[in-house]
């Protein structure tokens, strides 16, 4: 189970570290949803590792039966202190007290990669909702007519129209593959990586039309390896629909990086007197130059 497996990762980093496993008692975890209470403690009910969701799923289902995976229980046998984030929301608010959205009240952090999620702050607060699934706007219906299935079960919703998942899914080329040949300029590509930005575009409409939305930082590997060429896109889909809300909107990447979920799970335990300091040594780009040699 992926729970168990976390565990092990985390002793064997504590091993690679010298630091003994058994000392850990507070854990902050960053987690794709969404979540539901399950006597009382959070479990995951996510199509993008539960292929139990859709029986019928015409998309390919994941080689397991799971309805849902027991986080916080396994967690509980381990850990003394738990905080359990969105991982768009645990990202939201790392780029929140590190990166690019400091001093931005309304905002937004967005992940496009093998799933589409939200993290949601507006005047100065993060969104959570009763279960923690506030800013899951990837299940965010748009398409009437469409075959693209989600792996919850929903057809034409963001994540089925366009995550890297169910893009693979659909056109038996993965996301990789897909953006990469169009940003070579091959024509089918190219019209499904398009069809994608509009698709794209249109949900960070719908987002800014209800929430007044001012910056969208946007991390994943699809807009990490290709947000250069298809922010243009995404810009003319949002702008062109009612100005009056989306004119000036500002679309940035995460200044963290890769490291943007991993550090917001952090900070979900992070002492407070810690802060000041990282953002003044910002530890995080040790990793970046380990993995540079």
């Amino acid at each position: 189970m992926p729970v168990e497996q976390g565990v092990a990762l985390l002793r064997e980093a504590c091993a690679q570290a010298a630091v003994d496993f058994a000392l850990i008692d507070t854990v902050g975890v960053s987690s794709c949803g969404p979540f539901v209470k399950r006597d009382g403690r959070t479990s995951l009910v996510t199509p993008n590792i539960c292929g139990g969701l859709v029986r019928d799923s015409v998309s390919g289902g994941l080689p397991n039966q799971w309805q849902s995976v027991p986080l916080e229980s396994v967690l509980r046998e381990h850990f003394h202190t738990l905080a359990i984030e969105n991982d768009c929301v645990a990202a939201l608010m790392a780029e929140r007290a590190f990166g690019a959205l400091r001093d931005i009240a309304n905002c937004t952090y967005v992940t496009w990669s093998t799933g589409i999620g939200f993290g949601l702050c507006v005047d100065d607060r993060l969104l959570h909702g009763k279960n923690g699934n506030a800013g899951h706007a990837g299940h965010m219906l748009l398409a009437d007519h469409s075959d693209a299935q989600c792996g919850c079960g929903n057809y034409g919703d963001v994540e089925a129209l366009i995550s890297g998942r169910n893009l693979e899914t659909r056109f038996g080329r993965s996301a990789a593959e897909l953006f990469n040949a169009a940003k070579a300029g091959d024509a089918v590509a190219l019209e499904i990586a398009s069809d994608a930005a509009k698709w794209f575009g249109r949900a960070l409409f719908n987002v800014t039309a209800t929430l007044d939305i001012s910056m969208f930082v946007i991390g994943g590997s699809v807009w990490q390896h290709h947000g250069d060429w298809l922010q243009p896109l995404v810009v003319r889909e949002m702008e062109t629909r009612l100005p009056a809300l989306t004119a000036g909107v500002a679309l940035r990447r995460p200044k963290l990086d890769a490291y943007v979920a991993d550090i917001g799970a952090l900070y979900t335990v992070m002492p407070a007197e810690w802060v000041d300091n990282w953002r003044n040594q910002q530890p995080w780009r040790r990793f970046e130059a380990m993995r540079a040699d």
